[in-house]
């Protein structure tokens, strides 16, 4: 018991601690990206287009993410807690939710400055995944000093089910198993339909609009009302991307992660296989199979011809 209150009182040391101080966003907020965005979200509202166009809320963070190199004024702190979760066993990281609010509404040139604390470490929890800590970061966003928005950012960093967490730190292995989805009220109908090797796509029970990823309420006429339907498994590749970086013992990079455009008209972000990475395409025919990974877990993955997986 004490062991676990001196961990415990360690890890409570980091909450207040700044991670970064005075970050200045890499990038102005820009046409382009909001463009891009919107593209890929599927938003075609007018405010986001034109002379008096503002940047979707939603992007708060795109403009103080710090890519690959980082950002000047990140401190040791946050490098430090993970650190030390990482020695007591806690070696595997999922994100559970963010919360944002918005202040004023961000325009093309505005240049953002954050800066972002530690705020919260949780005690220990048992969760499916497996036991560990809540991690919550508060990022205060501001352009010429004024705020315009706040983001929280939670992740819980576990040992893996059966890999119980210690209290006393000791060096752990690496986890090799891929990261468990996140399952929740809101999508676990989803996740019920692939354990069945079905693709099930919500619609609106309103306006009739298909929707994916799975949300509460309808993005077009806000309805909380649906119902779902089976995806045929036919689609084409919308956009990709190939993952070089970072390395990660479940993965085996390079490997090619698409977007993935259904037949009912809904896109879908997974991996493309039964081709080599490097000849993934933009319009390639994909078809829907279920790859198992281990003993528990089963995904959605598009393939092209070759490929291997289980046929929904």
């Amino acid at each position: 018991m004490r062991l676990e209150e001196d961990f415990a009182t360690r890890l409570k040391a980091y909450e207040g601690r700044p991670a970064v101080v005075a970050g200045v966003g890499k990038d102005p907020v820009n046409a382009p990206m909001i463009r891009h965005w919107c593209e890929a979200m599927g938003d075609a509202d007018p405010a986001y287009t034109g002379p008096d166009a503002i940047a979707p809320p939603t992007m708060l963070q795109v403009w103080t993410m710090s890519g690959l190199s980082g950002h000047t004024g990140r401190t040791q702190a946050y490098d430090e807690l993970s650190a030390l979760l990482d020695e007591a066993g806690c070696t595997s990281v999922v994100a559970t939710d963010c919360e944002q609010e918005y202040l004023r509404p961000l325009r093309p040139g505005d240049e953002v400055t954050f800066d972002t604390v530690i705020e919260s470490v949780s005690d220990q929890k048992r969760t499916r995944l497996g036991t560990g800590y809540f991690v919550t970061t508060r990022m205060d966003v501001r352009v010429d000093g004024e705020p315009v928005g706040t983001h929280r950012f939670r992740i819980l960093k576990y040992a893996p089910a059966g890999e119980p967490a210690r209290a006393e730190p000791a060096r752990a292995e690496p986890a090799t198993r891929r990261p468990r989805p996140v399952i929740n009220r809101d999508n676990a109908g989803f996740w019920e339909g692939v354990a069945r090797h079905r693709l099930l796509i919500q619609r609106c029970g309103d306006c009739g609009t298909p929707r994916f990823p799975w949300l509460p309420g309808c993005n077009t006429c806000g309805s909380p009302e649906w119902d779902t339907f089976e995806a045929s498994g036919a689609g084409t590749v919308y956009s990709y991307v190939v993952l070089h970086h970072p390395p990660f013992p479940a993965f085996d990079p390079p490997y090619a992660v698409g977007l993935i455009e259904l037949a009912e008209g809904v896109r879908i972000v997974s991996n493309v296989t039964g081709v080599p990475y490097d000849k993934v395409r933009i319009g390639m025919p994909v078809r829907l199979v279920f790859e198992r990974y281990d003993e528990e877990l089963e995904l959605p993955v598009f393939r092209a011809d070759g490929g291997r997986g289980v046929e929904p």
